[in-house]
């Protein structure tokens, strides 16, 4: 079986308990900077100026929904996950919030969609699970308009020597778990893939990023 599908066929497996085993993290900070990363995706597009009908916005690696509640109205949204068991996931708490959302079955290393597509990307939490991070990203910068915006929250290897060599040892254990690397050099992925860094804001230490991309 190949490394993209182990990983598919984790996140099937914890999809209906997957809000349960994170729950304790969202009632935490991680709620907060969820609301606090569509604030500024809000604020971003405010900002622009595009008629918000006019504008396309992706949600990569939409996973169980936790965000489609902050998901703005009147803005044509796709949100993609390689995972079949997440969209159903997904599909309730669009329903529950009553969002428009085109949700579908998509691999992020390979998008369905033409190039320049996108005014606006969004992901949280999703570069630790991506099986070719740097191809993932390639892809995102293709889909983004040429003076698109990528805005992600994630999280990553710490550059404290000792803390980095913990996040390392212990990988194995999120990996194997649900698929998930605790360890991924995010950052450096990103300079790879040719992507710019707009703005980078610390959440928790170094671990944790608030990150604003371009082309």
């Amino acid at each position: 079986m190949s490394k993209d599908n182990k990983i598919k066929k984790r996140y099937d497996r914890i999809a209906p308990v997957y809000d349960s085993l994170e729950l304790f993290m969202e009632k935490g900070k991680m709620g907060d900077w969820r609301q606090n990363l569509w604030q500024k995706v809000s604020k971003k597009i405010d900002q622009s100026e595009l008629n918000r009908s006019e504008i396309k916005l992706l949600e990569a690696g939409v996973g169980s929904g936790k965000n489609i509640e902050y998901y703005l109205d009147d803005l044509e949204i796709y949100a993609i996950d390689f995972s079949p068991k997440m969209i159903i996931e997904a599909e309730k708490k669009a329903k529950k919030y009553n969002k428009e959302v085109n949700l579908l079955k998509m691999d992020i290393q390979d998008l369905d969609f033409e190039d320049n597509y996108f005014d606006f990307i969004v992901t949280s939490c999703v570069f630790c699970s991506v099986p070719d991070p740097v191809k993932g990203l390639k892809e995102l910068k293709r889909v983004l308009k040429e003076d698109g915006r990528i805005i992600m929250l994630e999280h990553m290897r710490s550059q404290n020597e000792f803390v980095g060599k913990m996040m390392d040892w212990f990988n194995w254990v999120s990996l194997y778990t649900w698929g998930a690397n605790i360890n991924r050099k995010t950052i450096k992925n990103i300079e790879r893939a040719g992507l710019k860094l707009v703005e980078v804001n610390d959440l928790m230490s170094d671990i944790v990023k608030e990150i604003e991309l371009k082309k």
